[in-house]
């Protein structure tokens, strides 16, 4: 494939290790981990990547670092807890036929029902108003990207800032049906209502004008 894979990881080893596994099917692709100081093993596992870096934390920084170091036309920013299944990279394969943008439908790999709740909502939010979250495997053409000024510079929201200005340009290509998954772990660690209300609240801080550098301390405390 024409296209590189950037994986922005902090203490993401046991995922990561998952996620390299997915990715190593499709062998023509280009695996560059950033690393933004990882005390656990995730920079032993990164080492099968064709590409491994270290950035100062922030999946912003760490994702801009991963773009400067490619030079393939498509760039694929995907989190360390995504997974990616055979049918992903199918049709991954197939949107790099056209140039533009786009995200994967995703699926939470937890079972109790509310998560695929969650799932349509995010889903649907996504195609409804063309953002995407981070957690959709965001890919785009790199000359799209360099028109808007690459990965925005900011401690939170960067794929929401992204996704507007890409939107300006150019409609997205949503991928549905392709087994793309993520984690629930942060809503089963901190509760689904807590999780799903902290994200909105997050939102709608930043549509409404909150400086997102600010709001980096909501999301990690």
């Amino acid at each position: 494939m024409t296209a590189s894979v950037v994986i922005p990881v902090l203490n993401d080893a046991g995922p990561l290790r998952r996620l390299m596994a997915d990715l190593r099917v499709a062998s023509s692709l280009d695996i560059v981990v950033v690393d933004g100081g990882s005390d656990d093993d995730s920079r032993a596992v990164a080492a099968e990547a064709d590409a491994v870096y270290s950035a100062s934390r922030g999946r912003a920084e760490q994702m801009r670092l991963g773009v400067e170091k490619t030079s393939r036309p498509w760039l694929w920013f995907l989190h360390a807890d995504s997974r990616v299944h055979p049918a992903t990279l199918a049709k991954f394969r197939e949107a790099l036929g056209k140039p533009g943008w786009g995200w994967f439908d995703v699926r939470l790999d937890g079972d109790a029902w509310p998560f695929r709740v969650i799932e349509v909502a995010m889903n649907r939010r996504a195609r409804a108003t063309s953002i995407a979250t981070g957690d959709q495997g965001i890919f785009v053409h790199r000359r799209l990207l360099e028109a808007v000024g690459g990965i925005p510079r900011q401690g939170l929201m960067e794929d929401v800032e992204l996704c507007k200005r890409l939107r300006r340009l150019a409609r997205p290509r949503p991928i549905a049906g392709s087994g793309f998954s993520t984690s629930s772990r942060r809503w089963q660690r901190d509760g689904i209502p807590r999780t799903v209300a902290l994200m909105w609240w997050l939102r709608l801080r930043y549509f409404l004008g909150a400086d997102a550098d600010r709001l980096v301390r909501s999301y990690y405390p």
